[in-house]
């Protein structure tokens, strides 16, 4: 699909990080939007941006993407608001962290996190899927990770909702190419694969999943944290509370700004990935030296080994930087 002019769009997690930039770059080249999101506030902002850039139409609503009674509450209201029985693009981008330990994390914010950016993407795939069949050409781009082939943030830290959650949605999209071959042969897909963008991911998670933010952590939250840091054989037994909490705080921000990969840029490679029509789209130097070390030493992936050899390419160093407080202290 190499041109978005009077396409209908549908995206996911629209009020910040890629969902907000897809947005602005889908209306710029003239596209309609309707995007999704939990947050009002943040839908409002992404709609401000897009409407200096296009004269696309862009629609807000609320969305749950966890949920699939909201799910197709969001698919009625496109169709009414947008006045169509039918859409072109596809993107189920909306997810959030979290649920990292099966063994000892708690179970509900696991399978929120699972619900989210698993079922997320196949409630949507589900509850549109009608109106993709019924345009003359389709696209469903479903946002996975590098997490979606290497399950781990390195040997330190347990990552087990997500990148179930992400495997999943990479192996459901590689089958999708099929099943749609067989049976819309006019609808595609890709499955998206990012590795460290600047977002605020980790910023917003706490929120979805109904936790105080790290500055407003309570003092059974910090105690949580410092266990899983002493875990990791961080010297945080003296540490104060209030220095566990800027410790967090500084390290989602590092994670938005300081990321390898800005947002907008990510969108731009997803868009041309679509426009030229691959189904496999990886974004980002680092997810390109992943993919890459993975496949040469697949049984290397969750050993010490993995991670020296992306450092020693310049990848993974801020995800896995050692926390710090104001004060410079471990």
């Amino acid at each position: 699909m190499d041109n978005f002019e009077d396409r209908i769009a549908v995206v996911t997690g629209g009020g910040t990080g890629m969902g907000r930039e897809l947005v602005c770059q889908l209306v710029a080249a003239g596209a309609h939007v309707a995007m999704c999101d939990v947050s009002a506030e943040n839908m409002a902002e992404t709609a401000q941006l897009a409407a200096k850039l296009g004269k696309g139409r862009v629609t807000s609503h609320l969305c749950d993407v966890g949920v699939e009674a909201q799910v197709l509450a969001f698919r009625d209201a496109v169709a009414e608001q947008h006045d169509t029985n039918k859409i072109n693009l596809l993107f189920n981008n909306a997810g959030i962290g979290g649920g990292g330990e099966i063994v000892t994390g708690d179970r509900d914010e696991w399978e929120r996190t699972f619900a989210v950016c698993w079922y997320g993407v196949y409630y949507g795939c589900r509850a549109f899927m009608p109106m993709l069949e019924a345009a003359d050409a389709g696209y469903i781009v479903n946002t996975s990770s590098v997490n979606g082939f290497w399950a781990s943030l390195g040997p330190g830290v347990s990552h087990t909702a997500y990148a179930a959650a992400k495997f999943a949605v990479k192996g459901f999209t590689e089958a999708l190419v099929t099943d749609l071959r067989l049976n819309a042969p006019h609808i595609k897909c890709a499955v998206v694969m990012p590795g460290h963008i600047g977002t605020s991911i980790a910023l917003n998670t706490s929120k979805v999943l109904g936790r105080n933010g790290a500055l407003q952590m309570d003092a059974e939250e910090v105690a949580e944290i410092r266990d899983r840091l002493q875990k990791r054989g961080m010297p945080v037994d003296n540490v104060p509370d209030d220095h566990i909490r800027q410790m967090l705080q500084q390290q989602a921000e590092s994670f938005r700004d300081e990321a390898p990969t800005t947002a907008a840029q990510a969108a731009d490679i997803i868009l041309q990935g679509v426009r030229d029509e691959r189904w496999r789209i990886l974004v980002g130097d680092d997810a390109h030296a992943m993919d890459e070390i993975v496949r040469e030493a697949p049984e290397e992936a969750y050993e010490v080994s993995f991670q020296e050899k992306m450092h020693e390419r310049g990848h993974l160093r801020l995800i896995n930087r050692p926390l710090t407080n104001a004060e410079g202290d471990a």
